[in-house]
């Protein structure tokens, strides 16, 4: 028989039991509640409220921010507010309360946001819909309420308008851009000062440019013709940028290299046959180096040396009496390429590239010349590099100028290396203009050019009034800068050309058989290229400028015949939404030739610029339109 004392123990291990589960599911139960509460409801809030609901404390943006923020705040409001997908009122819409400002009080209580989740009218959501564009084809867009919003990449290809994602100041913005033209701010213009605004031209950075040559120092072109040719509105254009940016940027850093005039030799003799000495030379009245070599090909182990390690100064000058059979070396170290030999030779081969060497001729120098190379522009064009170079002063940290070399025999004097050596550049670009000018007082262009299937092609030796012009006003300031007759001899004979028909070789047309015109492309029938005949414009009037009355009575003359045809032509040149590049639509009959924006921008500096010269409102008043139409503005319509 069993005691009630044996059954009462089981008896209270089990109530034990029981309250011990009783607990455990209790405390399940309340885990879930706080995890859901905590954790599930937040997330199903973010991903439904609305941007009404967002309650943020301005302490919490920066101040420059704010002001943002509360915009953006108030389209969004106004938008869902507008909205034909909006079924039910917001608890709260009826009351006077202002929605333009974010409540910085207090932050919305997770309690209020779940008491309020099934009272909110869904958010309006994107779809995708098909736009059909002018029935001829479709894109595929996307639909919110009445919007319907297309792909900026197709937007941007059919309206020929620029934009992208930019993030600054805390937040990203989309950028957009009626057109990719750049304006720069007009300054009062001057026969001897910068040229428009070619201070920001960076005529090396030009893909057309194939490379600079070694005897001359000028660019070879491409443009028309992939050999490469001498081409003088680029040739004027190099020497006018480099002009421009001396008078406006600040003086470059200099690392003087040798000037013959220290004590001891910076030279080290790769070889016993090689040496270099300090002499007098009676031409220079200087001290300079003299080298002495074995003659041979550029290697490693001949000649004599100097350690360089630099890499924020690419331009190398120096001037230079060098005999055949000798070669300036310069070793550098590219991240792309590793070491590479820049090899400035006494042949008169061009350019050429045989595996990490480069070889420029620079050709016997009997008499003593300056040689100023852009290395980083020398390394990259002939090594055929793709990438472009950088604009910034930082585009040769890259690269290291570890050495140079001498071998052969000759004399160098004033070897320099420098962030820039702007004057040498421009004086290479006046120097062969002088050189090169014709009997006939211009410089031919030695290719064909079609510049209409419905106009005769020009054949090589045809004369451009742009390069005329843009020769002049290269010339007058070297005349400026010098006081050198010869430059100002070679622009007086460059006007020559602008009194000749162009369908006798020359550069004038008539416009109606009553207004003159000279002629960036002496094409028949005529062109009538507006930005050609403005550049002609500037350069006669840098030549009167320059000139006593006398001497420069001609030249005024014809200045004023063109003034008094661009004052007549200009408006033909107005789209009402942008400017026309030339004047084929009335010579040929045909659909008019409208002007990129890049040269739309050009008409624009070039109109600027006219502006400071003749204070005739026309140009003016054309200015400002013009740049509205830069930024969309068009010409109201019937």
């Amino acid at each position: 028989m069993i005691s009630s004392s044996t059954l009462r123990v089981p008896l209270r291990m089990r109530l034990v039991n029981l309250r011990f589960w009783i607990r455990a599911c209790i405390l399940v139960v309340a885990s879930s509640t706080l995890f859901t509460f905590i954790v599930l409801l937040p997330c199903r809030t973010i991903n439904t409220v609305d941007v009404r609901d967002l309650q943020i404390s301005s302490q919490a943006l920066p101040e420059s921010q704010q002001h943002h923020t509360e915009n953006i705040a108030s389209n969004r409001i106004n938008e869902y507010n507008n909205s034909p997908v909006r079924k039910k009122p917001r608890t709260g819409d009826s009351k006077s309360k202002n929605r333009n400002s974010v409540d910085t009080s207090n932050h919305q209580h997770l309690e209020d946001l779940i008491a309020n989740i099934d009272q909110r009218p869904q958010s309006v959501r994107y779809k995708e819909i098909e736009c059909l564009i002018n029935g001829d084809y479709s894109i595929v867009g996307r639909r919110e309420g009445s919007e319907v919003y297309l792909p900026f990449s197709f937007v941007s290809k059919y309206f020929e308008v620029e934009g992208s994602i930019a993030s600054y100041d805390g937040y990203e913005r989309f950028e957009w851009h009626h057109s990719n033209a750049r304006i720069h701010k007009p300054v009062p213009y001057r026969h001897d000062g910068p040229f428009m605004s070619f201070a920001h031209y960076s005529v090396e950075n030009r893909d057309r440019v194939k490379y600079f040559s070694g005897t001359e120092g000028v660019p070879i072109s491409t443009q028309w013709d992939s050999q490469g040719y001498f081409y003088p509105i680029q040739i004027a254009q190099f020497g006018l940028s480099h002009y421009s940016k001396n008078l406006t940027e600040q003086d470059p850093n200099v690392l003087v290299v040798d000037n013959g005039e220290g004590e001891g030799s910076k030279w080290r003799a790769e070889d016993s046959a090689s040496s270099t000495s300090v002499i007098y030379d009676s031409t220079r009245h200087s001290n300079v180096i003299e080298f002495k070599s074995q003659a041979g090909k550029p290697s490693y182990g001949h000649g004599v040396s100097v350690s360089i390690n630099e890499r924020s100064l690419p331009v190398l000058s120096f001037d230079l009496l060098m005999f055949r059979n000798s070669t300036i070396t310069v070793v550098m170290q590219t991240e792309e390429s590793g070491i590479v030999n820049l090899h400035y030779t006494s042949h008169i081969e061009e350019c050429t590239h045989r595996g990490s060497n480069v070889f420029y001729g620079i050709g016997p120098a009997y008499k003593w010349r300056t040689i100023t190379r852009d290395l980083i522009t020398d390394l990259r064009k002939g090594m055929n590099y793709k990438e472009k170079q950088p604009k910034t002063k930082k585009k040769s940290r890259t690269t290291k100028i570890l050495k140079i070399f001498l071998q052969g025999k000759g004399r160098i004097d004033n070897i320099t290396l420098s962030s820039s050596n702007h004057m040498n550049q421009f004086f290479d670009a006046a120097d062969w203009l002088v050189r090169h000018q014709d009997e006939k007082g211009g410089w031919p262009i030695m290719v064909n050019r079609n510049v209409d299937s419905d106009m005769d092609e020009l054949k090589a030796n045809w004369y451009s009034a742009m390069a005329q012009g843009q020769a002049i006003s290269t010339l007058v300031r070297a005349y400026e800068r010098t006081k050198i007759q010869g430059y100002l001899n070679s622009a007086l004979r460059a006007i020559e050309l602008y009194k000749v028909p162009s369908s006798e070789g020359g550069v004038q047309a008539r416009f109606m058989d009553k207004y003159t015109w000279y002629e960036e492309y002496p094409t028949n029938p005529s062109s009538f290229v507006l930005n050609g005949f403005i550049y002609s414009l500037i350069g006669l009037y840098d030549l009167k400028s320059s000139t006593s009355q006398e001497e420069g009575r001609e030249a005024a003359r014809l200045f004023q015949d063109g003034m008094r045809s661009l004052k007549a032509l200009l408006p033909m040149f107005d789209t009402g939404s942008g400017s026309i590049y030339d004047l084929r639509h009335v010579t040929l009959g045909k659909a008019p030739n409208l002007a990129r924006w890049d040269y739309h921008a050009t008409h624009i500096s070039q109109l600027q610029l006219i502006a400071t010269i003749d204070s005739d409102p026309l140009f003016q008043r054309t200015v400002d339109r013009w740049i509205g139409y830069i930024k969309g503005k068009r010409a109201k319509h019937n």
